[in-house]
């Protein structure tokens, strides 16, 4: 997939097309990461920032921001935001050893999650060399335990209308559509899109290989009806979740 031709694509209806994290995040803990870490004697960068929702958050916390994201389009949306201190640039994070600032926060929101794991390695090999030493990285990234777990959830609702597994239309799993491989990779589709997803395991591995120390990794957790069209009103935790995982170099 030409990843800039598809972002490029998807920017004018951005807010519409993709989900929105912030507004989602059942118990507002990204916010309160992003604080822990803030200082206004501090430098941030934003990879992939989009059209700039990350703005409002890191802003006015650190000295100044740099907003990197491969769409032009975006940035021309996250240039209209009007922060002072945010500075923008294009940027193909899956490019190897990319030359860029050092800061003291990085924060990724959705971004290292592309269906060629090489680009993915590369991505966060890039995020480590933009920090400073003892730098702090804030990562959101699709589970692909979630996904299977929302489907097993999916299967019991079947069940209390007597529809057996076995019965349940194909079209139900219509985001596990790779084959065997692809499903062991975490390959599941988000929109017809190829999406990379991750078991905390495995970010236990591929971080530190990129020169992470893993300091937190925990659940950011969203309402059932991110997942399902009409949850029925039992539907509690464990609720569907992407991985907030907190790392320093």
């Amino acid at each position: 997939m030409n990843e800039k031709k598809h972002w490029e694509k998807l920017a004018p209806g951005y807010n519409d097309e993709i989900f929105d994290v912030y507004a989602s995040d059942k118990f507002k803990k990204l916010p309160r990461y992003i604080k822990k870490h803030a200082s206004l004697g501090k430098t941030a960068i934003d990879f992939g920032c989009g059209n700039g929702k990350s703005f409002p958050y890191l802003a006015p916390q650190f000295r100044n921001v740099s907003g990197l994201d491969i769409s032009k389009g975006l940035l021309k949306q996250a240039a209209a935001r009007g922060y002072s201190n945010v500075t923008l640039q294009a940027v193909d994070l899956t490019k190897s050893a990319l030359k860029l600032p050092k800061a003291d926060f990085a924060f990724c929101c959705n971004v290292v999650m592309f269906p060629d794991l090489q680009k993915n390695a590369i991505a966060f090999k890039n995020i480590a060399r933009a920090l400073r030493p003892g730098g702090t990285a804030l990562f959101v990234l699709p589970s692909l335990d979630s996904a299977l777990f929302s489907s097993w959830r999916l299967i019991q609702l079947y069940e209390r209308e007597g529809v057996k597994a076995a019965d349940i239309p194909a079209r139900e799993f219509h985001y596990f559509k790779g084959n065997k491989r692809d499903l062991v990779q975490g390959i599941v589709y988000i929109d017809n899109v190829p999406t990379k997803h991750y078991s905390a395991s495995e970010l236990e591995v591929v971080l530190p290989q990129a020169g992470f120390k893993i300091t937190k990794l925990e659940k950011l957790e969203y309402d059932w009806n991110t997942e399902l069209a009409e949850p029925p009103e039992d539907f509690g935790a464990p609720y569907p979740w992407d991985w907030l995982v907190e790392c320093q170099v």
